[in-house]
Parts: C-alpha cells; structure tokens; sequence
C-alpha cells in the first residue's frame, strides 16, 4: 500500500503564492511519475503538472508560466510552486503517484484564491 499527504494548501489573494508539497510513504519501489490535479468546485479533477522520473514536465496551459512542479524522487516527495494566483486556480489539489502499472492519490489540499 502506498500513501499519499499532501500540505500547504490554503487561502491566498490573487496574485499571490502558495507551494504545495506531497509525500509518499509505504511499499514504494520505482516511482514512474508524480502529478498534481485540481478539482474545483462542481467540476472534474484535471492535471494541472506532471513530472515523469528523468525530470521531463508538463503542465495544463492554464498554468504555464506560472506554475512549477519539482520532485525528489528519492524522498519520495513532490512539489508545485504556484505563482501569480487566480481565482479560478481555486480547488482541491490531489497529488497522484504512478508506479507498476498502478496509481495512488492522496485526499487533497483545498486552495483558495480571493479576488
């Protein structure tokens, strides 16, 4: 079993920052790929960054150049720096772990950004 925490959610103004970060712990072996997605309010849960093992990205176009996801792969941990919030970038933030062929998500950080 493998389990996911994530932190640093909150409120924030736009134009403001927040960085999230997410750990894994339990039967981890070979992580291929962490991610980040966002569901927001009555909505579906998108992907909003991913970082595959080797260090390629990729992001939603709604937060290119704003948004940032790094990991450290061998603490098992993920991040993404959020820069320049907007209201619409309000949701609950899951982070997803993909190893062997299967996939792991946590509960979520809610992130709120005021106009």
């Amino acid at each position: 079993q493998v389990q996911l925490v994530e932190s640093g959610g909150g409120l924030v103004q736009a134009g403001g920052s927040l960085r999230l970060s997410c750990a894994a712990s339990g039967n981890i072996f070979s992580i291929n790929a962490m991610a980040w997605y966002r569901q927001a309010p009555g909505k579906s849960r998108d992907m909003v960054a991913i970082i595959i093992r080797g260090g390629s990205t990729n992001y939603a176009d709604s937060v290119k150049g704003r948004f940032t996801i790094s990991a450290d792969f061998g603490k098992n941990t993920v991040y993404l720096q959020m820069n320049s919030l907007k209201p619409e970038d309000t949701g609950v933030y899951f982070c997803n772990l993909g190893q062997g062929g299967r996939t792991y998500w946590g509960e979520g950080t809610l992130v709120t950004v005021s106009s």
